[in-house]
């Protein structure tokens, strides 16, 4: 850990990490199901997403804990954007949500990054895929993913908790045992649809799907840190994502996004995957872009599009090598697809 947190502090942000997971599950899991939770607020989220009741109950639940336990520690949530200690200034406010100057006494000079809920729809229909998600780091302007120090996800139906700590390995988790699958006729693995343009996702994982839908499995559960930590139970052996390669790579897609989206592009943001990717990271497995790039100096403080991230995660580099391969091809199918204005109308 950071030179910057003395023993006593890293022990402080293990245990708050670890309950202030625990706290906003608590919270979340007595409306799971409920037909309340579905309405949507009058804000969106930070990075553009809607903001169900639910996420406002998770959102206080985050805030009340953080006030009552988290003194000197800074956050930043999926609808809150960043709030910082006293001090900390306009060096955190990165323009994608107004951030809020807490009044508080020194502390560990630390962020957390916290989705309270990953996982929103399905919490909204009462399914296992939905989890708590909070990772720290150090405090500092320009923080990057691979400066994550712990991540922790917290699953809210259960109450299982994966904890990992940077050079400690996963500490915690209900059970740990990664796939080694390296065959993608075998594959079981899961991707994201949420804001996304059908038709451009698909093709872009097709021959994945082709390859993979008899002889194993594909799913769409709705949670990138659930996704993520069933490569750490050996339920699935991948989990694929390559929203913003398309963005990046393919003239014209992004608007096909915001159509999609409703005015924004809603792909995985830091706060995402950075609990779930240091679990991973610490049990071996191998997780890049979907492009075969690591996702360690990528920004962590921050949710719009420029912040975004595709993601590839596996617990066999020869399975993941194979898989960004097929995502090359499926890129290529697609900017072809896009040139010929098959895409839909937004599309140049």
């Amino acid at each position: 850990m950071p030179a910057a947190w003395s023993e006593a502090e890293r022990t402080r942000l293990r245990s708050l990490v670890r309950e202030l997971a625990l706290s906003v599950r608590a919270a979340v899991l007595p409306r799971l199901g409920a037909h309340s939770g579905r309405a949507s607020g009058k804000d969106e989220a930070a990075g553009g997403d809607v903001t169900f009741d639910i996420d406002a109950t998770a959102e206080e639940a985050v805030a009340d804990f953080m006030a009552r336990e988290g003194a000197g520690v800074a956050y930043f949530s999926e609808h809150r954007a960043m709030v910082t200690p006293a001090g900390a200034g306009a060096a955190w406010k990165h323009g994608t949500a107004p951030a809020d100057e807490v009044a508080t006494p020194a502390g560990p000079p630390a962020v957390l990054v916290v989705d309270p809920i990953d996982g929103t729809r399905p919490a909204l229909a009462g399914l296992e895929s939905c989890c708590v998600s909070v990772a720290a780091a150090p405090l500092r302007e320009g923080v990057t993913m691979g400066e994550v120090e712990l991540g922790c996800v917290a699953e809210i139906p259960s109450g299982a908790v994966f904890l990992a700590e940077r050079g400690g390995g996963v500490v915690e988790a209900p059970r740990l045992r990664i796939a080694r699958s390296a065959a993608l006729e075998r594959m079981f693995w899961t991707y994201g649809f949420r804001g996304r343009p059908a038709r451009a996702t698909v093709e872009v994982i097709a021959e994945l799907i082709d390859r993979s839908s008899v002889g194993g499995g594909t799913f769409e559960l709705g949670s990138a840190a659930f996704d993520m930590t069933r490569i750490l139970t050996g339920q699935l052996d991948a989990y694929v994502e390559p929203g913003p390669r398309l963005v990046e790579e393919i003239p014209g897609l992004r608007r096909e996004f915001e159509r999609v989206g409703g005015g924004a592009v809603l792909n995985n943001s830091p706060y995402d995957l950075a609990g779930a990717w240091l679990c991973l990271v610490e049990a071996g497995a191998t997780v890049t872009d979907a492009a075969g790039r690591p996702l360690d100096d990528r920004p962590l403080l921050g949710s719009s599009a420029d912040f975004q991230m595709s993601v590839v995660a596996s617990g066999s580099p020869r399975l993941h090598e194979q898989i960004v391969t097929v995502l090359d091809r499926g890129i290529e199918r697609v900017g072809a697809l896009a040139a010929e204005g098959r895409l839909g109308a937004a599309v140049d």
